[in-house]
C-alpha cells in the first residue's frame, strides 16, 4: 500500500494541478498520510525551478494547517488518535513522552521532540496528534510547526533549485541521515543556550 501511495504521489507531481495536489498531500501528511511532501517537491522543483519558493511556501503552510487537524484529532478523538499512533508503531514512545510531559523540563523536551519530528524523517503526524492529546500550548505548536517544516522544505527546495537531479539522487540515499544529524545539532545548540541562561 505504501509503495502504491508513493507512486501515486509521484504521478501527482507531474499533473497540471500539481501545486493543488502538493497542498493536499502536505495537509494530510501532517495528520495521517504516510507519504511526505518531499516526494512531490523534488520533481516539481526540478521541472520548474523558478517556482521553488512558491512550492516551499505551499508545502510549509499546508503542512502546518494539517498539523491543526492532527492536533484536533489528538485533542478530541482519542480512539482515532491511538489507531494512527499504533499504525506507525509509536504507542510506547508516545506513552513515555506523555508521562514525562508535566515533569520538570518535560515541556522543553516536547518542544525539541516536536521540532525534530517536523524536520527529520520521524512521522510528523504522530507528534501533531500527541500534541493535542497532551493539550500542548497551541501558539507554541503552530510556531514550531512553521519553523521545523519551513526550514526542512526550504532546504529541500533551495538545494533542488541549485543542484537539480544530483541533489534528488542524494535525497534518495543520504538525506534522511543528514536531516537527522542537522536537526539534532539545532536542538543541541538551543538546549545549550537554554542551560547557559537558565
Amino acid at each position: 500500500m505504501i509503495k502504491h501511495l508513493y507512486q501515486k504521489s509521484l504521478k501527482l507531481a507531474a499533473h497540471k494541478s500539481s501545486k493543488t495536489y502538493l497542498a493536499i498531500v502536505s495537509f494530510v501528511e501532517s495528520s495521517f498520510f504516510p507519504i511526505p511532501p518531499d516526494v512531490m517537491i523534488a520533481p516539481m522543483v526540478i521541472a520548474k525551478k523558478e517556482d521553488y519558493l512558491k512550492i516551499f511556501l505551499i508545502a510549509t503552510i499546508f503542512s502546518t494547517l494539517g498539523g491543526f487537524l492532527g492536533y484536533f484529532i489528538g485533542l478530541s478523538f482519542s480512539d482515532i488518535a491511538m489507531r494512527v499512533i499504533e499504525f506507525y508503531g509509536y504507542e510506547n514512545k508516545v506513552d513515555d513522552l506523555k508521562d514525562n510531559f508535566s515533569i520538570g523540563d518535560g515541556r522543553y523536551i516536547w518542544i525539541a521532540t516536536l521540532f525534530l519530528a517536523g524536520f527529520t524523517p520521524l512521522p510528523f503526524k504522530v507528534f501533531t496528534i500527541t500534541s493535542g492529546m497532551i493539550s500542548f500550548n497551541l501558539f507554541l505548536f503552530v510556531f514550531i510547526c512553521l519553523i521545523s517544516r519551513g526550514l526542512r522544505f526550504f532546504i529541500v527546495s533551495y538545494l533542488l533549485f541549485k543542484f537539480g537531479d544530483s541533489f534528488n539522487k542524494f535525497m534518495e540515499t543520504e538525506a534522511a541521515k543528514w536531516f537527522t544529524i542537522f536537526g539534532i545539532l539545532i536542538v543541541a545548540i538551543f538546549g545549550l543556550i537554554y542551560l547557559l541562561f537558565k
